[in-house]
């Protein structure tokens, strides 16, 4: 479901177009992708939309956290660079790296500034030295995984999944059987926003890939949960910052 940072780039339309691949990571839900920029192209930003997730990521020597998004983010690549990068699922991220979703919202930091230098170092020379960055990235967040005193909130999947149906806050509250002021809190932690710009950003998500596999753009409101086409379009433009057109031909 998810998308780079400290400039880099995440996600791609699909598994395979514009030099991006992935597969799925040792931690569940989770995702292993890398992304290969054009030889001899100008540097040109891409867009990277919202989508809820965090992720950890190997480019340019450094490791590099990257925090949800709750507007395009347009890092500009360089030719040739290569970006790997582990794609948490909503809501596991924040036990990896150790600090609550909402601090890393709308931002890309190295990992050293999070965690000890000697380490980070260390763990960068191990990356340096590899042909296959992302089982790396994996042993690293599985191991901090097993290590954390703060595990993964169990309700995260739960809350995700009803906001992404249309579920309203009340009634997400009530599954989870907890207050509305409580799930916002827990949705900040985990997620980095609160459930109704989470709810936005899954619908958004859910909304994209339906018109990347070409469905027609009044048929993705309907199903996404839009109350019409006008609806979807204004949604689209507010979070991904273009038409929903540019959006599905960019990829």
């Amino acid at each position: 479901m998810c998308t780079d940072g400290g400039g880099g780039v995440r996600r791609g339309a699909d598994g395979a177009r514009g030099g991006y691949r992935e597969r799925p990571a040792r931690l569940s839900g989770a995702v292993v992708w890398t992304k290969r920029a054009p030889d001899g192209v100008p540097e040109v930003p891409q867009r990277v939309l919202p989508d809820g997730c965090t992720d950890l990521l190997w480019m340019d020597g450094r490791l590099i956290v990257a925090g949800p998004d709750t507007s395009a983010h347009l890092p500009t690549v360089r030719p040739g660079s290569v970006v790997v990068g582990l794609r948490f699922a909503p809501g596991q991220g924040p036990a990896v790296v150790g600090v609550p979703a909402h601090v890393l919202r709308d931002r890309r930091v190295p990992l050293e500034e999070l965690w000890p230098r000697e380490r980070v170092a260390r763990l960068a020379g191990t990356l340096a030295g590899t042909e296959s960055p992302g089982r790396v990235l994996e042993g690293i967040a599985v191991d901090r995984l097993r290590a954390a005193d703060d595990p993964p909130d169990p309700a995260r999947g739960v809350i995700a999944a009803a906001l992404g149906r249309g579920r309203s806050v009340a009634e997400v509250a009530r599954t989870v059987g907890i207050g509305e002021r409580q799930l916002h809190r827990r949705c900040l932690t985990a997620f980095g926003y609160g459930p109704k710009t989470l709810a936005r950003v899954l619908r958004l998500v859910r909304a994209l890939e339906l018109a990347r596999g070409g469905l027609p753009y009044a048929d993705v409101a309907a199903r996404a949960g839009y109350a019409d086409q006008a609806h979807l379009a204004r949604e689209v433009k507010a979070l991904a910052g273009v038409p929903l057109g540019v959006v599905v031909a960019s990829g």
